[in-house]
């Protein structure tokens, strides 16, 4: 990945030397006001529900509030979109998503951003485990139960995610291509409407982070048949991985993180970056992690932007195994 360089460009006006001095100060007395995270995804949703539990204790920590913005849309491109053209002084930071800044990148021609140009990652914060669910309308009680009902019905399935790229949309084309069964994506602008739709059979598959689909578990208006990871979750202790329940290759997850607009001084990238830390490190943040079904993962600011890189690269080639058309 290429570093945004920190070096200025020099003209023919000389800067004073207080004005370097005072950058520093700004720094070192970083946060003197409250600071704006721009979710890109709905209130409710998985990505919102570990932020606020995470910002919440940076806040703290930090002594100023850090107020959520959620800004739906595009697969998370519209919140992105707008962070990334955010000055870029660490009072406005984006909630990064696997979807907005790994995945899209190779599926929209024009995001309005670049992904590895025009935003810094600070740090991912969390891993989501993809939990395979559905509507308790349909007549499957388990991972092959459902593969064999979806071949007996091909294409007459959906299943619904935050948007096309998301790693729900990819983790349903990943189990499609396993599976060999033809079943149809439901983008959602705000998840919060995919939940009645799971529950009423309307939309009866999802490939999910557990928060977006908690409330139709605990209705048992939905049944979650297996989750994508090596180790079965916290919040869903009697539910088997996929290779418990005979999909031994179908592991997938995705991510969220915290980045700011590029340029942003290094030292604020860094102050954040062990704020995340300190507060990945506190046992009620990781028991609110488990309760969301997430795992904690926080990497130095050199290594996070090697992890973009990599993702990058990652989602590049799932997406065009999985054939996805590209969005003009």
């Amino acid at each position: 990945m290429t570093r945004i360089s920190k070096g200025f460009i020099f003209c023919a006006v000389v800067l004073p030397a207080w004005g370097f001095a005072a950058t520093g100060a700004d720094a070192q007395s970083y946060p003197t006001r409250p600071v704006t995270v721009v979710i890109p995804f709905a209130a409710g949703s998985a990505s919102d529900v570990v932020s606020r539990i995470m910002l919440d204790k940076m806040a703290k920590a930090m002594g100023q509030p850090f107020i959520v913005d959620n800004r739906p849309g595009a697969g998370g491109n519209t919140g992105t979109a707008a962070a990334a053209r955010a000055t870029p002084d660490g009072y406005t930071l984006l909630g990064a998503a696997s979807g907005p800044l790994a995945a899209n990148a190779m599926l929209n021609a024009n995001l309005g951003y670049d992904p590895e140009r025009d935003v810094e990652i600070i740090s991912p914060f969390a891993a989501f485990t993809i939990v395979v669910v559905a509507s308790t309308k349909l007549p499957v009680n388990s991972l092959s139960g459902l593969i064999g009902y979806a071949k007996a019905n091909p294409g007459k399935l959906n299943y619904g995610s935050v948007g096309i790229g998301s790693s729900q949309h990819l983790a349903g084309e990943y189990f499609a291509q396993l599976t060999d069964v033809k079943i149809t994506h439901v983008p959602y602008r705000n998840i919060g409407q995919y939940a009645p739709d799971l529950m009423s059979g309307a939309v009866p598959l999802g490939f999910q982070w557990f928060p977006n689909v908690a409330a139709p578990i605990q209705a048992k208006g939905a049944l979650a048949l297996a989750v994508a990871g090596e180790q079965r979750l916290a919040a869903l202790p009697d539910v088997p991985t996929a290779e418990q329940a005979g999909l031994p290759t179908y592991k997938v997850a995705g991510w969220f993180g915290l980045a700011a607009p590029s340029r942003t001084p290094r030292p604020i990238l860094e102050k954040l970056n062990k704020a995340v830390a300190v507060a990945l490190n506190d046992p009620a943040i990781r028991h609110g992690f488990d309760q969301a079904g997430a795992q904690p993962v926080q990497l130095p600011l050199e290594a996070s932007r090697k992890f973009l890189t990599d993702e990058i690269v990652k989602y590049r080639e799932i997406i065009i195994r999985a054939g996805v058309p590209r969005i003009q």
